[in-house]
């Protein structure tokens, strides 16, 4: 059942997958990986991207591709056909709502923000031709980890684009939206405790006598290759621990730390907490 305030569904038009405009609202971060992944894997030409930014010269990871920056939001919802918002969960009703009176069930929607969920984003818009994407950064070099959730009026061939757009960009999963928020814990915020790890590591070589170039190089690589195991070997990350934990050796001696300072657990708390703002966030 739509939801109060949305209109009921109707016919909308295809997008035209050879020739849509793609516009971004809010120029941050985010929105800066996702459209520099598009137009680095050849998936988009700069030329059919869009976003706005108050001072748009300032914006330079956008202009220095080729992409055009408009002073106005409401300048880039008139020239696209495809509209990602990605603002803020804090203001991303106020905008949706400024901008509600250009926003036809004849563009599609996205929303790359955590915690809101899709009943809410249709009932701000009116209307159902929404898609929740919760992407990552990791966008900019083709290695993001997307979670995708179809509003009421997406069509078939509307969550193909969006999955077709991201999946240039990483990987996709699409998924009931009731996981949501612990998806995006792992899968999104997960890179920022991967970092963290990562940074710790590196920190250890140091305090061992690497000299630090060094040794946030191989504790980088380290990272990316176990996860490449994970992922090309289909084993479960136990197993391949103990096939490099030998018994009485210097990995084991280490594990042992690891466990004395609860890293297991700590991660678990930290998804478990992410998933709990998550959802505090789309209340």
């Amino acid at each position: 059942m739509a939801g109060e305030g949305v209109s009921p569904l109707a016919q909308v038009n295809p997008i035209d997958k050879e020739a849509f405009k793609l516009g971004f609202i809010g120029a941050g971060n985010l929105a800066s990986s996702v459209a520099t992944g598009l137009v680095k894997q050849g998936i988009l030409p700069a030329s059919r991207i869009f976003t706005a930014h108050r001072n748009p010269e300032s914006r330079v990871d956008f202009t220095s591709m080729g992409i055009k920056v408009f002073p106005k939001n409401h300048q880039v919802v008139e020239e696209c056909d495809v509209i990602i918002f990605a603002v803020k969960p804090q203001i991303l009703k106020e905008v949706i709502l400024d901008l509600r009176p250009l926003l036809s069930q004849n563009k599609l929607l996205l929303s790359l923000a955590v915690g809101h969920k899709l009943q809410a984003l249709q009932e701000w818009v009116g209307h159902g031709r929404f898609v929740r994407v919760i992407p990552t950064t990791t966008s900019i070099i083709g290695e993001a980890a997307t979670v995708m959730h179809l509003g009421e009026a997406a069509t078939e061939n509307d969550g193909e684009l969006i999955a077709d757009l991201f999946g240039a960009v990483g990987k996709v999963w699409k998924m009931d939206e009731k996981l949501s928020d612990a998806a995006a814990a792992v899968g999104g915020a997960g890179t920022a405790f991967v970092y963290i790890a990562i940074e710790a590591m590196s920190d250890g070589g140091v305090a061992a006598g690497l000299p630090r170039e060094i040794a946030l190089s191989l504790a980088a690589q380290a990272f990316y290759g176990a996860a490449a195991m994970v992922m090309k070997t289909g084993k479960h990350p136990g197993q391949l621990k103990d096939q490099v934990a030998s018994p009485g050796g210097t990995t084991i001696a280490g594990i042992h730390e690891l466990e004395k300072g609860a890293f297991r657990a700590s991660m678990m708390n930290a998804v478990v907490a992410t998933t709990k703002r998550s959802h505090e966030m789309g209340q």
